[in-house]
């Protein structure tokens, strides 16, 4: 099954269903931009739009972006802030669905899916302002090793996606390949244990002047 066609189906109980990935993530967000100042954002992995309306809130405009139609079907219903754009875009493509540039990018548990990271940073800097952000949060490396990965129940059974492990490095290299520094590293924490695995990684990356 594609990413995009388990996402469809995903989108029927993802709000429903408890999910520690997800509301942990929509916490790292906001915790970590509530520091900066932004106008225009590019929301990519927005889903049924769990950060949408906080960065709606802080914002001039919002692009938000989603493989998925059903996911973003949900979003729209839920979301009626008129400073939000939705778009159905595929990251792992050129970003056509990108008019103008943005000071802040924010990607949401998309990139287990997303083989090239250095596609992904080539594309961000080329839709960013200089000294514009780009915030990244996704499952934790020490989390996928144990071979954790995205899944959900379905009445025919538990669907695993297509994930790729990437590595701290990966993310550093590809970042600093591509004209971006590290701001701020993250890691969060089931209940803010830090004797247990993280759950999650973010970062906070700037693009150069």
């Amino acid at each position: 099954m594609s990413v995009q066609n388990a996402y469809d189906q995903w989108s029927a109980t993802y709000d429903a269903v408890e999910n520690k990935t997800r509301d942990l993530e929509k916490h790292a967000c906001e915790q970590v931009l509530s520091t900066i100042s932004f106008v225009n954002v590019i929301e990519l992995g927005s889903g049924t739009g769990k950060n949408t309306v906080w960065l709606a809130e802080r914002a001039k405009r919002v692009v938000s972006v989603d493989l998925s139609e059903d996911m973003q079907a949900v979003a729209r219903q839920k979301i009626k802030n008129p400073n939000v754009e939705f778009r159905q875009g595929d990251v792992r493509h050129e970003w056509k669905f990108v008019d103008s540039k943005a000071d802040l990018i924010t990607c949401s548990l998309i990139l287990e899916h997303v083989e090239d990271l250095h596609f992904i940073f080539q594309q961000a800097g080329k839709a960013l302002i200089p000294g514009g952000y780009f915030y990244v949060c996704e499952l934790h490396p020490f989390r996928q090793y144990a071979g954790s990965k995205a899944r959900f129940e379905t009445a025919e059974g538990l669907q695993v996606l297509e994930c790729f492990i990437h590595h701290v490095s990966d993310y550093a290299s590809a970042a600093l390949g591509h004209g971006f520094a590290i701001a701020k590293i993250g890691e969060w924490f089931d209940n803010d244990d830090r004797i247990e695995i993280p759950r999650l990684i973010s970062f906070l990356f700037r693009r150069e002047e």
